[in-house]
């Protein structure tokens, strides 16, 4: 046993010393960073670190061809005869003496074209000798900031966990991983993640996987969040025109074409830079092209710079991407922060076929103890080398991470913030444990978040308790609370309590238990919110609020049962009371009346729209989400849902217990929701959503099915798929059968971007449709057109709407204004 194990040793040392190590200059002794370094007809390769410094592992020492190869550089071939492990090789590269020899122009033609068109001919063929693989993955994120301020709005933001140095700048998060991974195209992926690295948490799981890193310009669009469209697309010439600017041969002659490709329409969803082109193959070389964040819509991103590095074995004739680097520069409110990632894909075995079940929904896990690793285990399998910078980051974050999550240190800062005086009577006060991991909070008597107005209630503000204990590892929590809400006008207080336990980030099990006294919306979506109808009510007298009393008791449980299938169930007991209003209090002084508290009659301040009453109601109700997949982490599970598919939700609820018979009934209802991105035409989405009572003529109002309608001219909860614009709140309330419909598309710039100055504003055009369908009436119809994307500069969270609607005939128009985050 002890040879064994002394066997096993020198095997282990041998190997981790079996490296090739050494810088890449430029003849002017500048470091390059990212340079494509492997042996030759093999996919055993690594990349420079930004100061040019490279490590590759291996334990050939005879005739080792190693190969040096960069983008504007000339590739070197280097054979090697090494001595021993680690082995020096440093080595300077020289620019590529590019040349652009002459060319027979025909009929004006563009010489780029026609490398462009062969390429997007042969793009099929390219992309299929490459669409299925096995291969070794090493992934490095580093994300600065620089310039935080010590406070933003008025909160402390302190030094982010000790991230942040007497500058305000710093690396705010550093991970790698090591991952074996399996990859058909279009998108079946199993990933399993060997070892995973969180600078300053030694206990954390990197978010790093191969999952988004499949930036494949063989594709007609590549996914930045909208689709980019590929220089080589099908349709790539109606978005960009192109420069054949130089070209060069590789070490093996193969001649290569350097492309600048440039925009037609700046605001497109388009790259700029340069594409290299292998002649004859037409298969891609090496990518280098910048992204502007306004060309992805996303405004505090200012530039992207995605660059990729192809080698070639000829041995299968076959062009494999080894790097993959993705720079970029983000800012807002004068904040600044970079970032790097940096993709590594080595020993590649391309494969015909995979056995069947190879890919499932499960495409990422973790090997046990993969946040474990020791440094020897870094220093042979990180193919990067770190800087100086990432190196002194991880020794410094670790002992940050030694001090602060100490007892001692815990409980000094717990310690300073518990402090309490008797002004957090009224402000509110908060208690933390951080150690032990619980925090219990008191909300104070001037919790001024909570600040509303409503007819029935007057000013009405909430205070309460509660108390909060987590686990981190395992998702586990517990939370307990209660809520005071005064009504000034109408002056009382009504208290509720809940208890929430979630036992795991798994299945996401769940428990909630409520009860107590509350004022509600007849319809428990509430359409409109208090601070909405606060501004509504106090400044126009438009009190569309409608509430009743209820003393409840409710308990709810629910859960994942199998990948994609979720279910839950609820048991409700109510005590309902109807309410009138108690003031007329209001800014706008004239001779106008507030509307009764009576949604049938809102004219009639003695009527009331139900009984008073109780009842019981117990519900069951499923969620479906089709090819569903996830990640599996050690600490929970992450769903990734399928496009590709609608989400299907069912619902029964059965009304028993009341103190009116005639008050009991049956609800069969369900959802469909079908999102997806259609090229580069934008999103389309759609909902619909039916439903049906049975032995319901004579139940409460309160049970009604209500729609979510709008009289505000203001959505400011971006729920354009799941309300009307133009419906009153009421008006079509239903106790029999119904169906919704929802269809919605944001072309995404797709229109706007080809307008002359109009694609200035940067605008998406949408158009909508809604329409609800009852018995015995015509249907309900609202047609919309409008923009969002409205702002300026990296503020553009507006969106505008026009509105007309139906039911037999025209019924009115309106704007709608809307905030989108």
């Amino acid at each position: 046993m002890k040879q064994q194990i002394t066997l096993l040793l020198l095997v282990f040392t041998t190997i981790s010393f079996a490296q090739i190590k050494g810088t890449v200059k430029d003849k002017d002794g500048n470091p390059l960073p990212f340079v494509n370094i492997y042996i030759e007809n093999t996919y055993i390769g690594t990349t420079s670190n930004e100061l040019g410094k490279y490590e590759l592992s291996t334990t050939e020492k005879s005739n080792v061809p190693l190969i040096f190869q960069y983008l504007g550089y000339k590739t070197q071939k280097q054979i090697l005869n090494i001595s021993q492990f680690p082995y020096q090789f440093d080595v300077v590269l020289i620019e590529e003496d590019f040349q652009l020899k002459e060319v027979v122009v025909v009929n004006n033609e563009n010489p780029a074209n026609e490398i462009i068109r062969n390429s997007i001919k042969e793009k099929k063929k390219n992309a299929a000798k490459t669409d299925k693989f096995e291969a070794d993955f090493y992934s490095r994120g580093v994300f600065k900031a620089k310039d935080i301020p010590k406070k933003f709005m008025g909160v402390e933001i302190g030094d982010l966990e000790g991230n942040l140095d007497s500058t305000r700048s710093g690396i705010i998060y550093q991970s790698e991983t090591v991952s074996k991974i399996k990859f058909q195209k279009p998108d079946n992926l199993k990933e399993e993640i060997i070892a995973s690295k969180i600078a300053g948490d030694d206990n954390g799981f990197s978010y790093n996987t191969a999952l988004n890193t499949n930036y494949d310009f063989y594709e007609n669009y590549v996914d930045f969040g909208i689709n980019m469209i590929s220089p080589i697309a099908d349709n790539a010439f109606n978005y960009y025109k192109y420069k054949l600017e130089s070209t060069f041969y590789d070490d093996k002659n193969q001649l290569i074409n350097k492309i600048q490709v440039i925009t037609k329409r700046d605001k497109e969803p388009v790259f700029e830079g340069y594409i290299y082109i292998v002649e004859d193959s037409w298969a891609i070389y090496g990518i280098d092209l910048d992204i502007k964040g306004y060309r992805m819509q996303q405004p505090i991103l200012e530039t992207m710079k995605l660059t990729q590095n192809f080698s070639y074995n000829s041995e299968n004739k076959i062009w494999a991407k080894n790097i993959q680097t993705l720079d970029f520069q983000a800012g807002i409110f004068g904040m600044k922060f970079t970032g790097k990632f940096t993709h590594v894909f080595t020993n590649y075995n391309f494969k015909d076929a995979f056995e069947k079940k190879t890919f499932g929904k499960e495409i990422v896990t973790f090997a046990e103890n993969a946040n474990k690793k020791e440094a020897t285990f870094w220093n042979e399998f990180r193919p990067v080398p770190l800087t100086e910078e990432e190196s002194t980051n991880y020794l410094k974050k670790d002992s940050i991470q030694t001090i602060r999550k100490s007892q001692v240190y815990l409980d000094s800062i717990d310690a300073k913030g518990n402090k309490f005086n008797f002004l957090k009577i009224i402000t509110g006060y908060n208690y933390k444990n951080t150690h032990k991991k619980w925090n219990f909070n008191y909300q104070g008597l001037t919790d001024i978040s909570s600040l509303s107005f409503n007819t029935v209630q007057g000013y009405n503000l909430d205070s309460g308790f509660s108390f909060r204990k987590w686990n981190d590892e395992t998702g586990k929590y517990t939370s307990i609370s209660t809520t005071f809400n005064y009504g000034f006008s109408e002056d009382r207080l009504r208290v509720s309590g809940r208890y929430i336990h979630q036992f795991n980030n798994i299945n996401n099990a769940y428990i909630n238990i409520s009860g107590g006294s509350a004022i509600s919306q007849f319809n428990p979506n509430e359409p409109i919110s208090p601070m909405l109808n606060t501004i509504a009510t106090l400044f126009f007298k438009n009190n569309f609020m409608k509430l009743y009393n209820k003393e409840f008791a409710e308990i709810n449980y629910g859960r994942e049962v199998v990948n994609g299938i979720y279910a839950s169930g609820k048991l409700l007991y109510e005590n309902r009371r109807a309410l009138f209003n108690t003031t007329d209090y209001t800014f706008i002084k004239n001779d106008d009346l507030y509307f009764s508290n009576d949604p049938l009659q809102p004219d009639n301040y003695t009527s009331v729209p139900f009984e008073n009453h109780h009842i019981m109601k117990a519900s069951l109700g499923t969620r479906i989400r089709f090819g569903q997949k996830y990640i599996s982490r050690p600490n929970g599970k992450l769903n990734i849902q399928n496009d590709d598919y609608p989400v299907l939700s069912f619902y029964y609820e059965k009304a028993f217990g009341a103190s009116n018979s005639n008050y009991h009934y049956d609800l069969i209802s369900g959802t469909v929701d079908y999102n997806k991105t259609i090229g580069n035409k934008g999103d389309f989405g759609l909902r619909f959503k039916a439903g049906k009572f049975f032995n319901a003529e004579n139940i409460s109002f309160v049970d009604y099915k209500h729609f979510n309608g709008n009289q505000t001219h203001v959505n400011l909860m971006n729920n354009s798929l799941n309300s009307f614009n133009l419906l009153p709140y009421y008006s079509h309330s239903t106790n029999d059968a119904y169906l919704e419909t929802h269809i919605e598309h944001n072309f995404k710039g797709f229109i706007m971007n080809k307008i002359p100055l109009l694609n200035k504003l940067q605008w998406n055009l949408i158009g909508g449709f809604h329409q609800l369908n009852i018995p015995n009436m015509k249907p309900y119809q609202e047609f919309t057109v409008g923009f969002d994307n409205i702002g300026f500069g990296k503020f553009r969270f507006l969106r505008v709407d026009y509105v007309r609607s139906y039911q037999n005939g025209y019924q009115g128009d309106g704007v709608m204004f809307g905030l989108k985050f």
